[in-house]
């Protein structure tokens, strides 16, 4: 199934379970889906098992939403005290889709409770309270684990799975790997039928006393052996140290949330020459989630960290934000350098990454699940170096390889029962479920009397349209003048805002200096300010050459 046969499925509010294997855009298709939704009006409940999946998608645990927190069992007792907390009652309430990225790693027992603190909350007899739930994961990555550290029982395993007569969508395109051998035998071990050849494979990328190239991470199956080779490897450096605070502001509890989930430090240290991955996707700057680097240089006037990728660009790394965001508000937000140390990192936390390369052990691979994770984070068999393989390293849990095969019949049947439907019939459905939401139709027909919930940047632009410039924007919504550049740059980008209408909201001395700031844009690039910045001499703020870059590009 296609990435928008997906959405086309998403978009009827049926449940669905959104999986494939690592790369086939199961995140990508998520956010697609919240966007549409937003458009809409309609604001979903974004939620994953784990704090770093949940900052990949700018949401919250699922622990964190439902109230269930820590508790491993959940009675009368339990149900009565969430049902007097007003907070969780209205976030609940109000609620009307349910996303819960990375469900292989949430327990049968744990996705149960979810269900049932729903059902009793909304006081609705439907599964989830008649929320629409989409499950997002892949069965062969990491596995749940429970309170003792056993293995838990796989959530598709549960009553609240079952109630939820979910459709299954199996995305087959590919957008991580990029050669034959490494597809092959990432399919070989899902498949639970690894051949010599793909053995084969493997021992061509065992490094036999050889050292491997630098600036390439270790992936390590235990976090002490990453702190230690971190801390050794900085240490080892002679440079003079940098220090990047994070910076926060929200809800306290959101906001610690946050900070667990964030690959980025509290307090990031680098020196000149430490191997660093960045921790966030910003593909204007030329750098993803994921990449690899060596810091180089520090910017003179902001001190900003250089780092020149693998494939010698230099790019400088500027703060960055992660926000979490609640019916359509942001509640909280850290900014940090979006980096870490990268000389090694964990298995777990390199779940969700695509790398250009990485040097790793899978001898000592301990449960199902990780040697595939290790490997399938790689974009080439050549990225890949090996210290050695055990035998557990290519195997997969055997009941998720026997319940793969139904999942893609059951997506295999989905996709053909809606390929047979007319496309006026389709969009009725689409239709039919914004008016459940209380959503808006195309064109901006309200079509509901509940209140529409608007996102941050919808906020933004309402108060544009009625003729505010950026600085009241800022004192009318207490929010800074770059979050609203950053409101502008993505309404700009989505179409919701013509580009004259940016020139609208510039002074007049901005405007006139715009053919001098595009030249420098034109030998410096556009991707990174600091560069341009320091080009110009500091004659225009870093908000004035945001603004003049949303123009520019």
């Amino acid at each position: 199934m296609t990435q928008d046969q997906a959405l086309t499925i998403l978009k009827t509010g049926t449940n669905v379970f959104l999986t494939g294997e690592p790369g086939a855009g199961k995140t990508h298709t998520i956010r697609e889906y919240v966007r549409y939704l937003r458009e809409h009006a309609v604001e979903p409940a974004i939620t994953a098992s784990t704090g770093i999946a949940a900052t990949h998608i700018h949401g919250v645990t699922i622990h964190s939403w439902s109230g269930i927190g820590i508790r491993s069992t959940l009675g009368p007792y339990d149900l009565d005290a969430l049902g007097n907390k007003e907070y969780l009652v209205k976030r609940l309430k109000n609620a009307t889709v349910l996303i819960i990225d990375e469900v292989s790693m949430l327990s049968a027992g744990m996705l149960s409770m979810i269900e049932e603190v729903c059902r009793t909350i909304r006081n609705n007899e439907l599964p989830f309270g008649g929320l629409q739930v989409v499950l997002v994961g892949d069965f062969f990555q990491l596995p749940p684990i429970s309170t003792f550290g056993n293995v838990a029982e796989f959530a598709y395993r549960s009553r609240a799975w079952k109630s939820l007569e979910i459709v299954t969508c199996y995305l087959s395109e590919q957008h991580r790997q990029e050669d034959a051998e490494l597809l092959s035998l990432l399919s070989a071990i899902r498949s639970n039928e690894v051949e010599e050849m793909h053995f084969a494979y493997l021992e061509s990328r065992i490094m036999k006393g050889e050292t491997p190239p630098e600036n390439i991470t270790r992936l390590f199956t235990k976090n002490v052996s990453v702190d230690a080779l971190n801390d050794a490897s900085l240490s080892r450096l002679t440079g003079m140290e940098h220090e990047y605070k994070m910076e926060s502001k929200g809800k306290a509890s959101m906001v610690e949330s946050l900070k667990k989930g964030c690959l980025s430090p509290e307090t990031l240290i680098v020196k000149k020459e430490s191997i660093v991955m960045c921790t966030k996707n910003n593909p204007s700057a030329g750098f993803a989630n994921g990449t690899l680097g060596k810091v180089v240089e520090f910017q003179n006037v902001t001190h900003f960290p250089v780092i020149e990728t693998r494939d010698g660009r230099k790019i400088v790394i500027e703060p960055m934000e992660w926000i979490v965001e609640e019916d359509g508000k942001v509640r909280a937000r850290i900014s940090q350098i979006p980096l870490r140390l990268a000389w090694a990192i964990t298995v777990h936390k390199s779940q969700g990454m695509s790398l250009d390369a990485a040097v790793m052990d899978l001898s000592d691979v301990f449960e199902y699940g990780q040697g595939y994770v290790a490997l399938s984070r790689v974009r080439t068999l050549d990225g890949i170096f090996l210290h050695g393989v055990n035998q557990k390293s290519l195997q997969v849990h055997p009941d998720v390889a026997h319940v793969d095969q139904h999942f893609r019949e059951m997506s295999e049947k989905a996709r053909c029962a809606f390929e047979a439907l007319e496309k006026v019939e389709i969009k009725k459905m689409h239709e039919n479920f914004l008016k459940a939401c209380g959503g808006i139709l195309e064109g901006g027909a309200k079509i509901s009397k509940k209140k529409n919930k608007e996102t941050t940047q919808h906020k933004t632009l309402v108060l544009i349209k009625n003729g505010f410039k950026i600085e009241n924007i800022v004192n009318e919504r207490k929010i800074t003048e770059g979050t609203v550049i950053e409101h502008i740059g993505e309404l700009v980008r989505s179409g919701m805002m013509e580009k004259d209408e940016v020139k609208g909201l510039c002074q007049k001395d901005l405007l006139l200096c715009l053919p001098t700031i595009f030249k420098a844009f034109d030998k410096k690039g556009a991707t990174a300010l600091a560069p341009v910045f320091s080009y110009l001499k500091g004659a225009y703020t870093y908000e004035e050459l945001k603004l003049a870059r949303i123009l520019y590009i």
